[in-house]
């Protein structure tokens, strides 16, 4: 039997205390002090900013069926949330999930007042409560089987005081989650998105071949989710399933709260007895509808007045400003200079440069998302068994990165508020995976439940390497951002 000499002994604690360094430090938590979004582009010229601060009232409207109750118009027959805002409220107006409460973040998850919000009869599923995220819930197939992917809705309008007659009811969401056919999503931040729709293709191509050899050695691959007719990349939703801001609000707008439009003309859920309202119930103005306009009752108005609700969503995002960074320190600094050694810079890309734009000063702007915003293989532990476009089962945009300081919750379904989880979370071995089973290209049913390798294993396991000093800084510097 071998024995073991006291260097032995101190090099073998050694390399454990550095195997186990990673994961021995804490994330700080979600950024105190102001927020550190919400506003408009700070080079708007007079008129822009008008247009925006329009803009992010219509986005801050609450809905109700008919207009009656509240005062937007359109909600149901199902629906997950009453207002834009409602879900995209944290650290500001546009910002993430809220939930978690706390001295520094005092709002509760909405979705569990609004399961009864206007005499509505809906229970509150057991994947709601007040201190998680606000989640849409997506079946993963169909009663025969076939692939189903799409969202259904926690709530329906059945009890309201506006929606007479209605008996709609709830998905079996307890028996859906028994058969384990529910995944969740939670809302992306929307601040800066104006400068993501205006990066160029050829930006974002070039952007990911200049990493490609480097990404290579550490397994990390990485692909586009395009349009289906033109080619062009689609950059928006969790697997960039959507190509620009319009397109991403009408479909927000109809599969969230329920409201058809000019871009989504369909009702959801129109079953008799269910729909109160013509359709599109959002759309262009032909009138002048504000009152405390000088042209109330004309054509003439504002770009605003004039355009449908939805139109003023993408209009909110197309003209914010990006989150805010803290002021850097020496330790966020050293983080920086990690997250590039280690490998998290080659998905999380720091900087991308817009092309010229119809709005002042944001033309030709570099810009720091901390997203190449292209496809990445996760590997099965989070995987959610959902294609959309090109997107596999396992696939993910790379997380833009900017404002997470303030962020309360983490990936795509929001199961951890902890950053250091979050990191280990993209790893396939500490899952408990083999790695060996690579299931890229693999979009069948039964591939993502196999233990299909994640590309960012080799980033995680240098990050398993960093020292507990080291740890900590790469976690202040995410926190900073």
């Amino acid at each position: 039997m071998k024995k073991w000499d006291a260097r032995s002994v101190a090099l073998l604690v050694t390399l454990a205390i550095t195997a186990i360094g990673a994961w021995a430090q804490k994330d700080p938590g979600p950024r105190p002090g102001p927020a550190g979004g919400g506003g408009a582009y700070p080079t708007l010229n007079a008129n822009e900013l008008n247009f925006f601060n329009q803009a992010i009232l219509r986005f801050q409207e609450v809905n109700s069926v008919s207009g009656t109750i509240e005062p937007g118009n359109g909600l149901g027959p199902t629906f997950n949330g009453n207002s834009c805002a409602m879900c995209h409220a944290q650290p500001a107006i546009g910002g993430a999930s809220p939930g978690m409460t706390s001295p520094q973040n005092p709002v509760p998850n909405p979705q569990v007042a609004l399961a009864t919000l206007d005499g509505a009869t809906n229970v509150v599923p057991s994947f709601i409560n007040a201190n998680g995220p606000v989640r849409e819930a997506r079946f993963i197939r169909n009663p025969d089987g076939s692939p189903d992917g799409g969202v259904h809705e926690l709530y329906t309008i059945a009890g309201r005081g506006d929606a007479p007659g209605c008996t709609l009811g709830q998905p079996n969401f307890p028996q859906q989650l028994a058969a384990s056919n529910v995944i969740f999503r939670i809302p992306t931040p929307l601040f800066g998105l104006g400068l993501v729709e205006n990066t160029p293709d050829a930006a974002l191509r070039a952007n990911l071949a200049s990493t490609q050899a480097a990404r290579s050695q550490l397994g990390i691959g990485g692909t586009f989710n395009t349009n289906g007719n033109d080619g062009t990349i689609t950059r928006f939703g969790w697997k960039a399933q959507n190509k620009s801001l319009l397109l991403f609000a009408g479909e927000a707008y109809n599969v969230e709260q329920g409201v058809s439009t000019e871009l989504f003309p369909n009702e959801r859920s129109a079953v008799p007895g269910c729909v109160f309202n013509s359709t599109p119930e959002d759309s262009s103005n032909i009138l002048n509808g504000n009152s405390s306009s000088p042209n109330f009752g004309t054509p003439i108005g504002t770009v605003s007045e004039m355009l449908a609700d939805f139109e003023n969503f993408a209009a909110f995002m197309r003209l914010s400003a990006p989150a805010t960074p803290a002021p850097s320190t020496s330790s966020t600094q050293n983080g920086e200079s990690l997250f590039n050694k280690i490998g998290c810079a080659l998905c999380h890309s720091p900087s991308l440069t817009t092309a010229a734009s119809v709005f002042t000063g944001m033309g030709g702007v570099t810009y720091q998302p901390y997203s190449d915003f292209a496809l990445h293989h996760m590997g099965s532990g989070l995987a959610d068994g959902v294609t959309q476009g090109a997107a596999g089962p396992d696939q993910f945009r790379t997380a833009p990165l900017w404002g997470v300081g303030q962020r309360l919750f983490f990936l795509h379904d929001g199961r951890t508020s902890d950053l250091l989880q979050a990191i280990k979370d993209h790893s396939s071995s500490d899952r408990g995976n083999a790695g060996d089973d690579d299931c890229r290209g693999q979009h069948d049913q039964p591939s993502y439940q196999r233990n299909c390798r994640s590309e960012a294993d080799g980033v995680v396991r240098n990050f398993k390497m960093l020292s507990p000093s080291q740890v900590q800084d790469l976690l202040n510097f995410l926190r900073s951002l």
